[in-house]
Parts: structure tokens; C-alpha cells; sequence
């Protein structure tokens, strides 16, 4: 691959990765909500979903995705009652407060379920079988350049969504100086379930 190509898929992954969806989403919200370590943990997990669903598609699991409408529509609607079991989670946790400390031990939960929320969401299994191929030389090993093309935009992902994390922790302090934790918790819930709605509408297959 030339640096051409490379900088041209660098390009067109910010570009995706900018537009707002599911992991974005959840990840603001729970930034906001349970801090900048938890938000970073669910950030590790999106990666390895991103990671394992890029693996999954160079094994043709994607195309079977894009090929079978039944098998879709169970991923697509198995992503959206997640976000909104999330935000009923955190309507009913709403009186604990946003800045209830979180131990280590819960970091592994909310990787999992950023690994979870990420693997339920077709789009980027999609994303690797439609966008892939147009970066990727026939002439050239496909294996490798598969890896590089893998590796660079979970990268770019990472960055953004770390990016995502961080910026919303900083404002933790102005929503904690509202004094009223439980309003602010469930208008985040409400965020979230908004999000599930996007995603649902964003993610429908249009029906010639």
C-alpha cells in the first residue's frame, strides 16, 4: 500500500468515527456519569470489539451479516434494547449519585460492556466488508495489508473516543455542583435511550 491510499483510508475512518453513533453515545454518557476510568475502560473494550469484529469479517463472518437480513436485524435490535437496558440501569441507579467512586474491579464490567455494546452494532462489520476493499491492492498480500488497514483504524477509533472521554469527565464538576445528582442521572438516561432511537433509525435497511 502507498502512503496515497493510507492517508486516503486515515481520511475516510476520521471522517466515520467523527459521525456520531452508539459507542460515541454511551461512551459520553457514562463518561459523565461514572468518570473518566470507567470511560476509558469502555473505551479499551469498544477496541477490542472494533478489533474482533475486523477479524471476524476478514473470516467472511460480515458477509454472512450482510447477506442475511434475519441474521442483521438480530444484531441491530439486540445493539438497541442494550443502550436501553443501560439506560434503565441508570435510571434506576440514578439516586447513588454521579460521583459514586468506582473500584478497579468494575472497570472489567464496563469493558465489557463496551466490547458488547460494539459487537451488537452491524455497522462496523459493515463498515470492514464496503470500505475495506476499495484501500486494499489485489497485487499486493491481503493479509498484511488487511493488519495495517485493522490496526490503524481501531487506532484512529481509540483516539477519538478517548478524546470523547475525556472532554465529557471534564465536566463532571459543573454537573456534580448542580446539587441534584438524580435529575442529572436520568437526563443521561434519556440521552442514552435518544441514542438507542438514532441507532435504530440510522441502522434500518431501506426497502426498495
Amino acid at each position: 500500500m502507498n502512503e496515497n491510499s493510507l492517508l486516503a483510508f486515515a481520511v475516510t475512518a476520521t471522517i466515520i468515527e467523527l459521525t456520531p453513533g452508539p459507542n460515541m453515545g454511551y461512551l459520553a454518557v457514562l463518561s459523565a456519569s461514572a468518570g473518566r476510568r470507567a470511560g476509558l475502560a469502555a473505551t479499551a473494550g469498544v477496541a477490542a470489539g472494533l478489533l474482533g469484529a475486523g477479524i471476524a469479517s476478514s473470516l467472511g463472518l460480515a458477509a454472512i451479516v450482510a447477506a442475511s437480513n434475519l441474521v442483521y436485524e438480530a444484531l441491530r435490535w439486540g445493539g438497541v434494547l442494550y443502550l436501553l437496558w443501560l439506560a434503565w440501569e441508570g435510571w434506576r441507579d440514578a439516586p447513588e449519585g454521579i460521583g459514586k467512586p468506582v473500584d478497579a474491579s468494575g472497570h472489567a464490567g464496563f469493558f465489557l460492556r463496551g466490547f458488547i455494546t460494539n459487537l451488537l452494532n452491524p455497522k462496523a462489520g459493515i463498515f470492514y466488508i464496503s470500505v475495506f476493499p476499495a484501500f486494499v491492492d489485489e497485487n499486493r498480500p491481503l493479509l498484511a495489508q488487511t493488519a495495517v488497514l485493522l490496526a490503524m483504524y481501531v487506532a484512529i477509533a481509540t483516539v477519538i473516543h478517548s478524546a470523547v472521554v475525556i472532554s465529557t469527565d471534564a465536566i463532571r464538576p459543573l454537573l456534580e455542583n448542580k446539587g441534584n445528582v438524580t435529575l442529572v442521572r436520568r437526563i443521561l438516561s434519556v440521552l442514552l435511550v435518544l441514542v438507542a432511537g438514532w441507532f435504530l433509525y440510522s441502522t434500518r435497511r431501506v426497502v426498495p
